[in-house]
């Protein structure tokens, strides 16, 4: 685990501010750092470095930049390649020096080509140069557990785990794409392929950039849609069948998730998942494994006793502390810095705070995300399931609602928050994309001008009719990678801990796929098959319970502690100078949130999500364009 950054450029950038470049990223890595810069011809350099954080072969035989025996192949990379000792096994005429997975890479690159990068198990950004070829290849997993970033500048390319090695690249100039305002605004992070700034992208999950004198070429090596569709061709129809083979995949998962060279742990929120990963890790292991949570003491967001009940009867040895407001509060400061580009998932804070209680004890730590994705978890699943029932009635009210009387008078945004959300629903490219009509109204009039849309227009490509399906589907493509994993990663990495996926292991997605949705969603029954098989480990009543997750108090912090700088930031004249948002309105607007709430004239709903995206934003603002 780790950070990498570099370039191929005709610039002139020095050892010297690579190096500054790579360091904007010491969190990542702290054990070690390589900085190298080579010409390459026509002209070009080619420049790679890496930070590390050593959790395999911890000796300098990994130091990177690595290159092959032969020098041919130079790579940085980022992650883990889980199954590199089976492929070790078939590259055995390779001569390695170390024990790590950034050699298996090399070798596996110069025996199969680019194609190698279908044998890889694991977590990883590559970026690997081949001066046979004369090519620059960056890969991204499958997935997107781990993060790359790029930046084109006429014939130039280069590349980061991070924005902040590209913004503190000699030439680059700070321009915000403002077309994707709305899109963060409702959704609360940046969509792959976009970042906040011109002309620089993430690489999406499962895509190959080859970058050749100045020439790009982007493929997908892994898809979502049509990795779905080929194993949907094969079901598994027997119920016992599908949840042995899933237990043994995800047993398998976890065991090759466990090997480092470092002490490793588990989150434990005393939830399905990680009380699933942490009770087979436990089973794996020959001494108690190090579990941790974090509690709150509001009990509307508690779930610390849970988890060590859960703890208690696994038998791991478990840590846990609870967080106060003010704790969770102070961190709102940093999460600029850390994360890079504007990102207001507000369950951040508890993130970076159990991550950091981890860190005191261990540098690996394993997860349950990708549960609620992969096996219909979510509360929304539930919603769209009776969404698509009404949705007939819904198109009769919003016809009714059209009507000139009616409309004229609004009638449509009057209604209760849940009708109004159904008989909206008529574009068949957002089906799944459910409610949020005010929210959506309310964010075009602070951004006006901005273009863009707020949703996502991707689910007439997934062909699916179920409605849960095709959430799920789109979750994986955007929510998961885009939010959950973006979150995990530099939460994780702040504390210069790695975070680890058993459920996101390529044989467990890609088999999830063949498993029919009626054993995932069984009369009602959310994330059924694999409940099912926690209750192999745990009592059913022990994890029996509404679902709670990661929460904080934006609404009383928004008005409360908040407040003050919100208003500074929805001034008119700061917003006229920063020239983004619609300065009449959205002063307006703050104004009523701020004496309103999550009450008043606009339907009851709770506005905070949107003042927290502005808020976040703002903060983001600051520290990066001023």
């Amino acid at each position: 685990m780790c950070g990498i950054c570099g370039f191929i450029t005709k610039n002139t950038i020095t050892v010297e501010q690579l190096k500054k470049m790579n360091d904007t990223m010491y969190h990542r890595g702290p054990n070690d750092s390589g900085e190298e810069i080579y010409p390459i011809g026509k002209n070009y350099l080619l420049g790679l470095a890496q930070r590390r954080l050593s959790i395999l072969d911890l000796s300098a035989l990994g130091h990177q930049p690595m290159h092959s025996i032969n020098g041919r192949i130079s790579v940085v990379f980022n992650g883990e390649i889980y199954n590199f000792n089976e492929l070790k096994e078939e590259l055995g005429d390779y001569p390695f020096c170390s024990e790590c997975d950034t050699e298996v890479i090399i070798a596996a690159y110069l025996k199969w080509g680019i194609k190698c990068i279908d044998k890889f198990n694991g977590m990883f950004a590559i970026a690997l140069y081949d001066r046979e070829k004369e090519a620059l290849y960056l890969v991204r997993d499958r997935i997107g557990k781990k993060p790359l970033y790029y930046w084109i500048e006429n014939e130039n390319i280069v590349f980061a785990s991070e924005l902040k090695p590209i913004m503190s690249c000699p030439g680059f100039e700070k321009k915000i794409r403002t077309d994707i305002m709305k899109q963060f605004m409702h959704q609360q992070y940046i969509q792959a392929p976009n970042s906040i700034y011109e002309n620089v992208f993430k690489l999406e999950p499962g895509e190959i950039l080859e970058f050749d004198k100045g020439n790009i070429n982007k493929w997908k090596y892994w898809d979502v849609t049509e990795t779905y569709n080929k194993m949907q061709k094969e079901p598994v129809t027997d119920y016992c069948e599908a949840k042995e083979e899933l237990k043994k995949r995800l047993k398998k998962a976890v065991k090759q998730r466990m090997i480092a060279d470092v002490p490793l742990g588990t989150f434990l929120s005393g939830g399905y998942d990680s009380s699933l990963i942490t009770a087979i890790a436990q089973e794996l292991s020959e001494s108690p494994i190090k579990t941790f949570s974090i509690g709150f003491y509001d009990s509307k967001y508690n779930e610390a006793a849970y988890a060590k009940e859960v703890a208690n009867y696994i038998g791991t040895n478990h840590t846990e502390l609870y967080i106060s407001e003010k704790e969770m509060a102070e961190l709102v400061q940093s999460i600029p810095t850390y994360f890079d580009e504007p990102f207001a998932d507000s369950s951040q804070i508890p993130t970076m705070l159990v991550s950091k209680l981890a860190r005191e004890q261990v540098t690996v730590a394993l997860s349950g995300d990708g549960g609620d994705e992969f096996f219909c978890g979510y509360n929304i699943y539930q919603i769209l399931r009776a969404a698509q029932m009404l949705d007939i009635p819904g198109a009769l009210v919003y016809k009714l609602c059209q009507l000139p009387p009616l409309k004229q008078l609004r009638i449509l945004e009057r209604l209760p928050f849940k009708i109004q959300g159904i008989a909206e629903n008529r574009d068949a490219a957002t089906k799944t994309q459910i409610g949020g009509g005010n929210y959506i109204r309310e964010i075009e009039r602070m951004l006006p001008d901005a273009g863009g849309s707020c949703k996502f227009s991707l689910e007439e490509k997934y062909n699916e009719k179920n409605w849960q399906i095709r959430r799920m589907l789109l979750d994986m493509d955007t929510y998961l990678p885009g939010d959950i994993l973006c979150k995990v990663d530099r939460a994780a990495m702040k504390y210069s801990l790695e975070a680890r996926c058993p459920i996101l292991d390529v044989s467990v997605m890609e088999y999830s796929y063949r498993i029919p949705h009626q054993f995932k969603y069984f009369k009602g029954d959310k994330k059924h098959i694999l409940k099912d098989i926690a209750y192999d480990y745990i009592p059913k009543e022990m994890l029996e319970r509404p679902k709670v997750g990661f929460s904080v108090p934006l609404d009383s912090w928004l008005r409360g502690p908040l407040k003050e700088q919100l208003i500074d930031m929805t001034s008119k004249d700061y917003l006229k100078n920063q020239g983004i948002f619609e300065p009449d309105y959205t002063n307006q607007f703050s104004k009523w949130y701020l004496e309103h709430g999550d009450k008043g004239a606009r339907t009851g709903e709770n506005f905070s999500k949107i003042m927290w995206s502005f808020y976040v934003f703002q903060k983001w603002y600051q520290r990066f364009q001023n």
